[in-house]
C-alpha cells in the first residue's frame, strides 16, 4: 500500500494555512513536512500532532492507495 496526503493540502487550503505556518504550529520538522510533500512515510507521531492541531481525524488527511504493479521493462524504485 502506498500513502497519499492529499487530503491534507486540501484541508490546509480550506482552513487557509500554509505548510511553513502548520509545521510552526504542529510542532514538526521541515523534514517530515518534505517528506510529506513527497507521499513519503513519515512517523504516527508526526501525524497525531498534525490531526491535533487541524482539529481533524487521521482519514482527514491521509489516504491508502493500492501500490502500483510493475510494467514489463520498469523496475519499481527501492530504499528510498
Amino acid at each position: 500500500m502506498a500513502v497519499r496526503y492529499n487530503k491534507l493540502w486540501k484541508l490546509m487550503v480550506d482552513k487557509s494555512i500554509n505548510k511553513t505556518e502548520l509545521t510552526h504550529l504542529a510542532g514538526i520538522s521541515t523534514n517530515a513536512m518534505a517528506k510529506l510533500g513527497r507521499n513519503e512515510d513519515v512517523r504516527v507521531q508526526v501525524l497525531e500532532k498534525l490531526c491535533t492541531t487541524l482539529d481533524c481525524k487521521l482519514d482527514d488527511i491521509v489516504e491508502f492507495v493500492p501500490d502500483e504493479e510493475k510494467s514489463p521493462g520498469k523496475k519499481k524504485k527501492e530504499g528510498r
